[in-house]
This record gives C-alpha cells, structure tokens and sequence, in this order.
C-alpha cells in the first residue's frame, strides 16, 4: 500500500529488514532463539549498512531516477541483518554482502505499479538468502563494496560511488538512526505527497475562511510548486498505484476532502468527475530552490481565485518528517488501524506490549 517509513538519503529501511529477521528468529531451533536485544542489534545493523552505503553516494542522496533504493540497499540490508542475527563470521558476513550485491537491483520504471511491492518484498527475500548461503560456505567477492576501477561492485548502482573505511566500533558507536530518525507516513502513498498534501490542506484553510466553504468553481488555477522528479509527475493518474505517485491528484484529493487516506485511491474517489474538473486547473512549476531531496524539499500549493485573490499554502516539514515526528499515539493509531484488518484486538495489544518492551524479550520468535 505504501505504507513504508522513509529515510534519508531515499529508501524504505525497515521494510526490507524487519521480515527477513522475523524470518530468520522463527527458523532457528529452539534453545537457539535470538532474544529481543538481540533482535534489535541486528536489526540497526540492517538499517546502518543500507544508510552508510548510501552516504557513499551523492547521487543517492536525491529522489532516485535508475533504481529503486529498497531493491538495492535494502537486499544488502536484509543480508547484513540476518548475518548478525545469525552470528556469522566477519569472513562470512562480506560474503552475504558480495552475494547480496548480485541479487540487488529493480527499475524506477516499474514505480507507480503492481510491480513496485516487489522491490521490497524480493530485497528481504534475497538478502536473506544470501546470509544463508554465505553460512553454509558460498562465497563472493569479499571487496564488492570497495570502488575498483574497470571492475564495479556495488559502485555499480550508483553513477557517483564513493566509499571510505569506517572506523571499528568501539563502546560509544553512535548508529545513524541515532542521529536521524526515519519519516512514517499518515496515509499510504509516495512520500513527497506529503508535502503537499500538508501545503494544500493549509490552504484549503485559508479558502474556508474566505469562502465559507469548499467552492471549486471560485478557482482559476491551481499552482503546484514541486521539485523535479518524473515518476511522480503526473497530470491525470488513471489506477490507483499512479494515483499513489502524483503530486496533482494528492494536492486535489486534499483540497476536495480535506484529508487524504486509504479511501483516497479507491477506483470511484479516482474518477470522480469534480476531482478530474480540479486537476484541469493545476499548472506546474520547478522552482529551481526546490531541490529533489527528502531533505531540503519542499510542496506549495497556490490558489489563483476568479476574483484576482491568491491564497497560498507552503510546507517544508510536514507531521511524520524527521524533523517533525509522529507522536507514539499517532503511530499507535496507524498501526491498530493497519493491524485490524488481518488482527483480533486482543493479539494486537500484545504486539503493541511485546514491542515496547522488545529489549527484554527473551525469544524474539514470540513476535
């Protein structure tokens, strides 16, 4: 559904992790269970190698144009965190990494399609594999992550790919997620919708106080200031997984209802004839400030009224980024909402209290 957190650089991190070592806890026999503190090790591991490989690369930084980052950081994460989970060697573990690297890889092409779950879904899958076939003594090249001339590794992903030697962890190793947090999503679509979906609600409010109400045909133009990224430039989304990826359809689905969810990209709410009369009237332009990056980005929604008024609504942060993260209710709220469409209740809040209390966990296969 695209429900995925989002980090920064661009990829989904826990998506291709948090499986592949649920995997990973119920394989191994019993008396052999990783406990919760163990789990959470491997997991930041996971989440770490994706982010340092992608610190490698200034190109991966921005929103991606070749290939999907999931697909590619996110195997090499599902492989680094079923290594650690299952306490392969140092010599073994660069081999789950090299093996990994030969099993990465979708389009960005097949973004917007029934193809996109894919990425993620083949990234935990084949990373996993790779940790397991390092343990039982397949091998690769153990410098994949190195920048050899005339002979790519992981360089290969990425046209600028520069990698450095980290220093060995000592007692006060600060993992990346420790300095940046991931961004969850309020409503399951590309993260860059948020952006404007956020600018449009802000001023759809400034339109109620001027309007009284809710009025399309008091609107011109719609002047969507986005930055420039191709997959999710798009004018009139005709499915539900182009719908998840167009800033024009977000920005009208806000301003028509007032908030932007589940039933947003139902087949009916798509073809609505007074959303398709909204998405005539947006025009849009690339601010050449607007950088490409989940980071320094921002969405602005300006309302050029038949009147000769302009109401204009910006967000450069929006609630669930980083810089403005979802409350513990907020994110409680998602997940019981997420959980109870395949989840009684009762096993839902012993997720939630199992979770909150994962460090002392004794046998992580209990999740």
């Amino acid at each position: 559904m695209d429900f995925d957190d989002t980090w920064h650089p661009a990829t989904h991190p826990s998506g291709a992790v948090l499986p592949a070592l649920l995997a990973a806890s119920q394989m191994l026999p019993p008396g052999t269970k990783p406990s919760g503190l163990d789990f959470l090790l491997a997991f930041n591991v996971g989440l770490e190698v994706q982010g340092r490989l992608m610190h490698f690369s200034t190109e991966a930084h921005d929103i991606p144009k070749r290939f999907h980052p999931p697909s590619v950081v996110g195997t090499m994460g599902s492989a680094a965190a079923t290594a650690k989970l299952l306490a392969l060697s140092s010599s073994q573990c660069s081999h789950a990494l090299g093996i990994a690297a030969s099993l990465a890889g979708a389009p960005m092409a097949n973004a917007a399609t029934q193809a996109k779950p894919l990425h993620i879904g083949n990234a935990t899958r084949l990373g996993f594999e790779a940790a397991l076939l390092a343990a039982r003594g397949m091998e690769a090249n153990p410098f994949i992550l190195d920048d050899i001339p005339g002979c790519s590794g992981f360089g290969a992903f990425y046209g600028v790919y520069q990698p450095k030697a980290l220093p060995v962890p000592g007692e006060h190793h600060q993992f990346l997620l420790e300095k940046q947090d991931v961004a969850f999503k309020r409503f399951p679509a590309h993260l860059g919708m948020h952006w404007v979906v956020d600018a449009a609600l802000s001023v759809r409010n400034l339109f109620l106080n001027y309007a009284g109400s809710f009025s399309p045909a008091l609107i011109r133009t719609i002047v969507l200031k986005i930055p420039v990224s191709k997959y999710i430039n798009r004018p009139f989304p005709s499915s539900e997984h182009q719908a998840r990826h167009s800033f024009q359809f977000n920005t009208c689905a806000a301003l028509l209802d007032g908030e932007v969810g589940l039933g947003s990209f139902s087949q009916g709410s798509i073809q609505r004839q007074e959303l398709r009369e909204l998405l005539d009237k947006v025009v849009v332009e690339h601010p050449e400030d607007n950088a490409a990056n989940f980071d320094k980005m921002y969405g602005e929604v300006t309302l050029l009224l038949h009147s000769g008024d302009v109401l204009t609504g910006k967000c450069d942060t929006f609630y669930g980024h980083w810089r403005k993260p979802l409350s513990k209710e907020s994110l409680l709220k998602k997940f019981r909402s997420n959980a109870s469409h395949v989840l009684p209740e009762e096993k839902i809040e012993t997720i939630i209290s199992m979770v909150d209390d994962l460090e002392k966990l004794s046998d992580s296969s209990q999740l």
